[in-house]
Parts: structure tokens; sequence; C-alpha cells
């Protein structure tokens, strides 16, 4: 039992150790130490409270970033509608051009048309009127007595005119 209960004299030697070894630490160590751990912990709060600082100022960031997309996405559209309608406006003018010049083309492909059948009008009313006036000529020269004769005549020489191209 010995082992278990130290004596008296271990007891008192160990106790006076430990409170000159408290009062030494009391006096040179604990309040470099309390220091230290003091100095940490406020190292420690600021750290947090930038990282809290950081953190807001990001999510303002975020909030600014997201307001300065918005912002883009919205001119972007506004662009594209500008575009759509610039080339909506283009697309119709040259429509209206295109109409324009083809009325101009028809107007003057019926002028020309028209010009052409009054010319070829005039030129076959010219060969009518020289025809008439050499059958004319030649029943005139004939001098025929009998009526039916010089129908026949004016038959014969009708068909001899060349009015169409027969093939």
């Amino acid at each position: 039992m010995e082992l278990l209960m130290p004596a008296l004299g271990y007891f008192v030697w160990t106790l006076v150790a430990f409170v000159i070894v408290f009062l030494i630490l009391k006096k040179f160590a604990w309040k470099p130490i309390l220091s230290t751990l003091s100095d940490r912990e406020k190292n420690i709060a600021d750290s947090i409270a930038t990282a809290e600082r950081v953190k807001l100022e990001m999510a303002q960031l975020k909030n600014e970033n997201e307001a300065l997309m918005q912002k883009a996405r919205e001119e972007r559209a506004e662009m594209l509608k500008e575009a759509k309608e610039i080339r909506d406006k283009i697309v119709n003018e040259a429509k209206e051009q295109a109409k324009v010049e083809a009325n101009k083309v028809l107007a003057d492909a019926q002028a020309s048309i028209e010009q052409q059948k009054n010319a070829a009008l005039t030129e076959v009313k010219n060969k009518i009127g020289n025809m008439v006036i050499e059958v004319t000529e030649k029943v005139i020269r004939r001098e025929l007595s009998n009526k039916s004769e010089q129908e026949q005549y004016i038959r014969t020489l009708a068909d001899e005119l060349p009015l169409t191209n027969r093939n």
C-alpha cells in the first residue's frame, strides 16, 4: 500500500514545487501566454470580419454584374429589334423600287408594242392601198366589155397578190 499512498514528505515537497513553478509561471509566462492568446483571438476575429466584408463585397459585385448583364441583354434585344426594323424597311423599299421599275418596264413595253402595232397597221394600209391601185390600174387598162369577165379578172388578180406568206 505504500506504493499507493506516498509519504507525507513527498506530498509537501511536491506541493511546494508546484506552488513555486506556478508562481514563476504566473509572473513570467502567464501574461505573454494570455497576450498571445488574446492577439490570436483578435486576429481570428479580424479575419472573420474581413471574410464577412469580402463576402458582402462579392455579393454586391455579383448583384452589379447581374444588373450589367441584364442591361446588356436589354441593349442587345433593342439592337436586334432596330436591326430587324431596318432590314424590313430596306426590304420594303427594295420591293417598292422593284414594283416601280417593273411598272416602268411594263409601260415601256406596252408603248413599244403599241408603236410597233401602229407601224404594222400603217404598213398594211399602205400595202393594201398600193394593191388597190395596181388592181384598179390593171382593170382600167383591160377595158373589158363584159361585167362578169371583169369580176373574174379581179378575182384572178386578187389571188395573185402576195397578202400573206403562203407555204
